[in-house]
């Protein structure tokens, strides 16, 4: 039930975004194991003539830059995965964005599942719903 913000540097498109979705659900599901039909992407574009990253814009240094923000429930994933999601992400939108600035971010929210959920029902909530379900996990 991850939910990804993305800001890019460049100008709206509809293919473009479309693109960079399916690439980050399809690393989310296999990499966090994540289940793309609960993942939710949201994108947004900024022009680079209004990104600047040590002084210049980058439309001044003719590169390409993003900023993933990706929530996840805490303790669902080990240091290693996020480790390779970040590696396999920057190197992901290198191949759709043309050259990265070396400034480009991926940051992974570990939340409390506590203070996080969707569909008014708290990560903690389903996680104990389905215990209860499940005898063998009680």
């Amino acid at each position: 039930m991850p939910i990804l913000t993305v800001l890019l540097s460049t100008t709206p498109d509809a293919a473009v975004s479309a693109k960079v979705a399916a690439a980050l659900s399809r690393l989310t599901a296999e990499i966090l194991h994540k289940d793309p039909g609960l993942t939710s992407i949201a994108i947004s574009h900024v022009d680079p003539a209004h990104w600047f990253v040590g002084g210049p814009s980058l439309a001044a240094q003719r590169k390409a830059s993003f900023f993933l923000d990706i929530r996840i429930t805490d303790e669902t994933n080990t240091s290693n995965e996020k480790a390779r999601y970040i590696d396999a992400v920057f190197k992901e939108m290198g191949v759709l964005l043309g050259e990265l600035h070396h400034e480009s971010y991926v940051h992974v929210h570990d939340v409390r599942a506590a203070a996080y959920g969707f569909g008014g029902l708290t990560q903690q909530h389903r996680a104990v719903a389905a215990r209860l379900q499940s005898p063998s996990l009680a």
